[in-house]
């Protein structure tokens, strides 16, 4: 058989080194991604690649069983098992069903109103990052046994350690097993885990069905983004991806009735224990029937079945009656956490000749050669029609087990689920996604509309497909002309669709995220907080990749916020409105001042990242505690460039991956409530650091002072420190910076256009309620001018050059005395008398500020320190340009001030002298 990994070899020269099971287990394809083109894809996972429901459910149970012997009996009473959306839901449950004593739980990316979150945690190369906790019982996670956390594949670590970090803070325990498909560390990655378990005090193994590594050749990220986009072209959404009778054919939907369990949960999101699986058990032979009998129900697309759904003497004759309990391989003593001795003392294995035992041996030979074909004799599939029950999203296992009940009576069954992740389909035997099906999100996603995807279905010669979804999902979307069920209808004959009623706790005890595992009083949730969405993340919001920052913030891009700069400036000055009320007109530009933009990036970029180092290694040198990490939190729009860099820097000189998000704060409103109530219910607040990209007079570092005391004495939440790390403090009005320093910072010379096509943020009553985030907007029409990345690629680039002077600088800093001294704002206070202005808010210090007064506002003059030219090509182009004169002034703490016309109103002209007559 051709493996299916060898497209992606030969054109980028990856390797899988280990196990020689590995090509069985794993293929490749291509998806497109900042860190990472290649993907693993597994042919025992059900996500991906259909295959027979009792080769995934088998390998499940193999590794479950595998954890038992580990722990021993004891021990596993005592255990929980924690699996991780989307992917590993089923397998995380049938890890917990091999385990047979403890309850399981999934994280979910799907907020469910209503129920509280006991925690929350980032999986940074996910194209989804934030997992939430949502289990009907807080004290699921609360115990003190083992914790045995699932996944499908474990590459980095990073998934694992985050999880760990998060949960070990508030329910430490002694013990933590990780579970995986497939284990393919690198080299260097491979003792961090044993580093952790030391740092944190406890015990962490790992069980892994294969091992091995990938190695890639130098090169590999640029050539598979050139590969993605010269092949994608052939597959735009809703093209389909394999000749079928086409979109336009009626679809041929049988809906059955499952008779599902009342109470019994859907899935693994609120917890799902060893009597809730003896309940699915029992529930199983009866909803098999059903959906064969819809399989068969006298329609166009009716399939007919031989007489004997099995040989006589066949494993299948031996279960195709569904009396009997439809779990190969795990006796009922083990279900119920009851003794699985029988009177050997050995533990009951599966009948010999099962489809059992055909898959849950404990090599990774055996598996291999049952996946892969490689075995001499494979036994002939069942007689019949070809059925795939195809599952969604994070719904697997509920699929899976209805899917194993088909494979029990006979049929021929395959399994697979829908999925969020965009992944390259290449048609050739040599790669592991051949077809696939676009169509739109059916189950009104909190992060908003967007694409969904099912592989390898189209073209694969089914007779049959069984959707199974929750009743959450069975909206009007699904129905749509161009929802799954008419694309699955146009290239599979029958359809029926299953739905599994969604499981709501009907009671969700809070226990607040920084409560310890003691507290016994819960309170009920605060509608608000369960309610809030999940970050915004690029592509769909913003031009950065989806890892480097998540906006908590509301997508306003459809409305129109724009007015031209005058007629705000007017409106704010007269008191008839906020600036956060309204955008101004995106500066476009022009040649000229693109070329100074460039330029300054060329001979300050070592400058920046000499400034970000200094200003990262601070935080990780004060901020950094055992068991935590520093949790990012950018001031939005222009702390954002600067969060990223920081995160950037982590990275590459740490290992670490930080977690980042972008909040807004607006003078004289405040910072986003909503956003720190977010932050609190996913994050310790005293992780938080603030980040900014530059002080002024200091009035943001006042305003998130002000904003954080109030929130604080309202919510009863504490922990947050309003300290502001930034880039520049020439105000010296923080205490943690990378420079005190007032030079050209080249984002501060863009708006949008070099802060992921963000918008400046917007406050208004009629667009932002009380349980709203702020709002912004995303300019996806200006991605030919964005120069985000560049800015943040061609600082990166100079890291490595600049860490002995950073090392130096860190030294020095953590020596010194960096008490703010707050003489910006003294000088800011100085020059609003001398010039007349009486109003600081209208005297803007610094390059940065000075930069915005020229592009956003209605500037009066310039004052410029004289001898600063290097820093000012691009004001004094800008200041020519608005006819704005510009004044060269000796003594000036910063490299230049604008001030905003004092009085303006439209038909006022410029400045002739410094008195203005004050109203």
């Amino acid at each position: 058989m051709v493996w299916t990994g060898t497209w992606v070899a030969e054109r980028l020269g990856v390797e899988l080194i280990g196990d020689e099971a590995l090509p069985a287990l794993l293929g490749l394809a291509l998806r497109r991604n900042p860190k990472r083109a290649h993907l693993l894809v597994s042919s025992v996972l059900g996500k991906h690649v259909p295959q027979r429901p009792s080769v995934v459910y088998g390998s499940g149970l193999d590794l479950g069983r595998r954890v038992r012997a580990l722990l021993g009996d004891e021990e596993a009473a005592r255990a929980v098992v924690l699996g991780y959306a989307e992917t590993a839901t089923a397998l995380g449950h049938a890890v917990a069903d091999g385990l047979g004593l403890a309850p399981y739980l999934h994280s979910t990316r799907r907020p469910v109103a209503g129920v509280a979150r006991a925690g929350g945690f980032e999986e940074s190369h996910s194209h989804a990052t934030s997992h939430l906790l949502l289990p009907e019982d807080p004290k699921l996670l609360a115990g003190d046994g083992p914790l045995v956390l699932v996944d499908d594949e474990f590459s980095t670590g990073n998934t694992v350690l985050n999880t760990v970090r998060a949960l070990h803070e508030r329910y430490p325990r002694d013990r933590y097993v990780v579970v995986a498909l497939v284990d393919m560390r690198s080299a260097a990655d491979l003792g961090r885990l044993d580093a952790f378990a030391a740092e944190i005090g406890a015990r962490v193994d790992l069980i892994s069905g294969a091992a091995g590594t990938v190695r890639l050749p130098e090169g590999v990220l640029e050539k598979g983004q050139a590969l993605v986009a010269e092949h994608e072209r052939a597959y735009e959404p809703g093209a389909g991806s394999a000749p079928g009778r086409g979109p336009s054919t009626a679809p041929d939907v049988v809906r059955v009735a499952l008779d599902w369990p009342e109470g019994l949960p859907d899935g693994g999101r609120h917890g799902f224990t060893p009597d809730h699986r003896d309940r699915l058990e029992s529930a199983l032979p009866t909803m098999a029937v059903r959906i064969t009998e819809a399989l068969r129900a006298p329609a166009a697309g009716g399939l007919r079945f031989p007489a004997a759904e099995a040989e006589p003497g066949s494993a299948a004759a031996g279960r195709q009656g569904l009396s009997g309990g439809a779990w190969p391989g795990l006796t009922a003593e083990e279900r119920r956490g009851s003794s699985a001795e029988d009177e050997s003392g050995s533990v009951v294995e599966a009948e010999p000749g099962s489809a059992a035992e055909e898959v849950s041996g404990a090599s990774a030979e055996t598996l291999g050669e049952t996946v892969g074909g490689r075995a001499d004799t494979p036994a002939p599939p069942p007689a019949g029609p070809r059925v795939l029950v195809l599952g969604f999203e994070e719904l697997m296992y509920a699929p899976l087990r209805l899917g194993t009940a088909l494979e029990d009576a006979g049929h021929d069954v395959r399994y697979s689920t829908t999925t969020r992740s965009p992944v390259l389909a290449v048609d050739d035997p040599g790669y592991a996604i051949r077809t696939r099906l676009v169509f739109p999100a059916h189950d009104d996603p909190a992060d908003g509309p967007g694409e969904r995807y099912a592989y390898n279905v189209a073209g694969a010669g089914f007779d049959a497909v069984v959707l199974v979804i929750d009743s959450t999902a069975d909206t009007p979307a699904l129905h749509a002309p161009d929802g799954l069920l008419a694309q699955l209808a146009a290239h599979i004959p029958r359809v029926v669709l299953a739905v599994v009623p969604s499981y709501t706790p009907t009671a969700s005890p809070y226990v607040p995220y920084d409560a310890t595992p003691e507290v016994t009083e819960a309170t009920e949730a605060p509608e608000r907080s369960s309610m809030l969405p999940e970050p915004l993340r690029g592509p769909a919001f913003s031009s950065y990749a989806p890892e480097e920052v998540g906006w908590l913030l509301q997508d306003l891009s459809d409305v129109e916020l724009e007015a031209p700069t005058e007629e705000r400036e007017e409106a704010i000055q007269s008191g008839g409105a906020h600036y956060a009320e309204s955008l101004p007109v995106e500066y476009q530009p022009s040649d000229r001042y693109q070329e100074l933009f460039h330029a300054a990036l060329e001979t300050s970029a070592a400058r920046i990242a000499r400034a970000v180092g200094t200003v990262t290694e601070t935080v990780l040198a004060e901020r950094e505690r055992p068991g935590h990490l520093p949790v990012l939190v950018s001031l939005a729009r222009a702390g954002t460039p600067v969060g990223v860099l920081m995160r950037r820097w982590a990275q590459a000189r740490h290992g670490l991956d930080l977690p980042h998000y972008a909040v807004s704060i607006v003078r004289g409103r405040g910072i986003d409530a909503n956003a720190l109530r977010w932050l609190a219910a996913h994050h310790d607040p005293a992780d938080v650091v603030f980040v900014d990209g530059w002080t002024g007079k200091g009035a943001i570092t006042r305003e998130l002072a002000d904003a954080i005391k109030e929130f604080e004495a309202a919510e009863g939440v504490t922990g947050f420190d309003p300290e502001i790390a930034v880039l520049a403090d020439p105000g010296s009005c923080v205490r943690t910076y990378g420079t005190r320093e007032d030079f050209l910072i080249p984002s501060a010379c863009l708006n949008s256009t070099v802060s992921g096509l963000i918008s400046r943020t917007v406050l208004r009553a009629d667009l932002v309620g009380p349980n709203d985030f702020h709002g912004g907007k995303f300019y996806r029409e200006l991605a030919g001018a964005d120069v985000s990345n560049a800015f943040l690629d061609a600082v990166a680039a100079r890291f490595e050059e600049v860490g002995a002077a950073v090392d130096a600088d860190v030294k020095e800093l953590l020596a010194a005395d960096r008490t703010p001294t707050w003489e910006g704002w003294a000088a800011v206070e100085r020059i609003s008398e001398e010039y007349g202005i009486h109003d600081v808010n209208l005297v803007k210090p610094g390059v940065g500020e000075t930069t915005r007064v020229l592009l956003r506002r209605v500037p009066w003059k310039i004052l410029a320190k004289r001898g600063a030219d290097a820093d000012l090509a691009h004001v004094r182009l800008l200041a020519e340009q608005r006819g704005v004169p510009v004044e060269e002034v000796d003594e000036l703490p910063y490299s230049c001030v604008g001030l905003i016309h004092p009085q303006y109103t439209r038909g006022a002209t410029g400045a002739d002298g410094k008195a203005v007559v004050s109203q």
